[in-house]
């Protein structure tokens, strides 16, 4: 594990320093247990609620590094630059990934200037780069990038949220010969989907299918297997899928339900996905987040999507607000690059891609959206934050 940042100078009494443990021979560590122990606890990020300890034993971990190095490819080889929390999950799996195979993980402490970032990538030949949304809309409002300026990279992934189908094509265009993989998953099993970057030209918007060793299913409120283009509940069966919740036993029953098997419980991811006639899924939105608006549902993700096909925004989320007459009208928060772009100018943009029923009647500009402390867009902060003066 490589890292920038300078050594302490001071150790507290009682701490060895991180030098001084270099120094020592290797020994074998016993944790006492077996592999269905419980190894950790890792808390979900807060976007849509208060955090939870997700429970996840040794078997649980490596089941999913496993899968994950599998599809991605990765090898000894491999120098992973990561800028993630090691709190959040997704930093935390660059490095129990990277110590699984031996590969080469340098770790950053932000994005925060992506310059110096770019230069550690070509300094350290990462071939790597795990980002999030947040970080893609902001690698691509900078204008004096060229294409292939990062020729050591051999993939970039994304989970936390789907990226827009606009960033992707200019992402790809700024990284060709790099496989992009577009991903989704949750605290809760680490990882669900992913799609297969030669399937990026045909399905866009896809986040793919399930991970090796994983099963992807798309139900019904009654949990019954839904058709393609019917949006339902998206549930998980694999190895990786969480013992619950720590000391709450109300939200596990929520999140794990009884399925068809009687040695197992299924995971209810509480979103609403879709999938093709070749079984690829789309996000739809969560269960809790659609908005009831003239009596129509509208899933904010959809209204997201053009939005950020708009050439003059760099990022929107999307949320619903009491309305006296509609139930609930929909308002945007949005982040320009044109800075000329007025209200009545994105709802008449709007007004041209939607359906009538779907065009926010609210528009808010903000320097930058809400976000949780590991970096991903926050609706529920959004909602609290409409109206605010900046």
């Amino acid at each position: 594990v490589a890292s920038t940042q300078a050594p302490s100078s001071h150790t507290p009494d009682g701490a060895a320093s991180f030098e001084d443990c270099l120094k020592v021979a290797p020994v074998p560590i016993r944790h006492g247990g077996i592999d269905i122990d419980l190894a950790m606890l890792i808390y979900t990020s807060g976007s849509t609620g208060r955090p939870k300890g997700v429970m996840m034993t040794h078997r649980n971990i490596d089941a999913a590094a496993e899968s994950i190095t599998t599809y991605l490819r990765n090898t000894r080889d491999d120098i992973i630059l990561n800028v993630l929390p090691l709190a959040f999950d997704y930093g935390l799996y660059q490095l129990l990934m990277a110590t699984k195979l031996g590969a080469t993980l340098v770790l950053e402490k932000s994005f925060a200037f992506p310059q110096a970032i770019f230069e550690r990538i070509r300094a350290e030949k990462v071939t790597g780069f795990p980002l999030v949304p947040t970080m893609a809309a902001l690698i691509l409002q900078m204008r004096d990038l060229a294409p292939g300026f990062l020729p050591s990279l051999r993939y970039i992934s994304n989970t936390a949220a789907a990226l827009p189908p606009v960033h992707i094509a200019r992402l790809r265009e700024l990284f060709p010969g790099v496989r992009l993989f577009s991903m989704y998953g949750l605290t809760e099993c680490k990882r669900c989907t992913y799609l297969p970057p030669e399937e990026l030209d045909r399905r866009p918007g896809s986040v793919g299918i399930a991970i090796p060793n994983t099963e992807a299913i798309v139900v019904d409120d009654e949990g019954n297997r839904v058709p393609p283009g019917v949006a339902g509940e998206l549930v998980i069966r694999g190895p990786h899928v969480m013992q619950g919740y720590w000391r709450n036993d109300v939200a596990t029953e929520q999140m794990l339900r009884p399925g068809p098997h009687p040695w197992e419980k299924r995971l209810h991811t509480g979103d609403l996905f879709r999938t093709d006639e070749d079984g690829f899924l789309y996000f739809v939105g969560r269960k809790d987040d659609i908005i009831k608006t003239r009596g129509e549902k509208v899933a904010p993700k959809e209204v997201e999507t053009v939005l950020h096909a708009h050439p003059g925004i760099v990022e929107a989320v999307v949320t619903g607000v009491p309305d006296p007459v509609l139930g609930h009208a929909i308002a945007a928060l949005v982040v320009l690059s044109d800075e000329t772009l007025s209200e009545r100018d994105i709802i008449r943009y709007c007004a041209v891609h939607l359906e009538d029923f779907m065009v926010p009647k609210l528009i808010e500009f903000r320097r930058e959206l809400p976000k949780t402390d590991t970096g991903k867009v926050s609706r529920r902060l959004a909602a609290e934050t409409l109206g605010t003066a900046e």
